[in-house]
């Protein structure tokens, strides 16, 4: 049988896949995981400067008091870190672009996985038909 072009997409878009998730969860080096983190971050930054809108009295406004309620919650915070000083661990967060890439590297290996045994039933009913002949 020949591999057909699907075939060699899936396997290539798995690989890649495989790549990209194992350098975005850090799992062969921690730095990958914080590289892609602050490329991330860089990329959402840089959106954020060119999406702007033209200065009118409401959004002045809206500015001023955006940076009052910055200014109050960073307060609010300080006191309260103050009166309860706790040490809060990082278990709770989640990567949600590491289950996302798994998410899809699962469905391309089901893909995968259910492409060669059509294929396997396909060749087994040729070859009955072929026999029946």
């Amino acid at each position: 049988m020949k591999d057909s072009l699907y075939h060699t997409i899936l396997r290539v878009s798995a690989l890649t896949l495989t790549l990209v998730l194992l350098f975005v969860s850090g799992f062969l080096a921690p730095v990958t995981k914080e590289l892609s983190q602050n490329a991330g971050t860089y990329l959402a930054n840089a959106i954020g400067i060119y999406a702007g809108v033209e200065p009118n009295e409401l959004n002045v406004i809206t500015a001023e008091l955006t940076k009052q309620k910055t200014e109050l919650d960073a307060r609010e915070k300080a006191l309260s870190e103050r009166e309860i000083n706790v040490d809060v661990g990082s278990g709770g967060s989640t990567d949600t672009s590491t289950f996302i890439l798994s998410a899809i590297l699962f469905i391309i290996l089901v893909l995968i996985i259910l492409n060669y045994i059509l294929d396997y039933l396909r060749a087994r009913a040729v070859s009955q038909y072929e026999q029946a002949t």
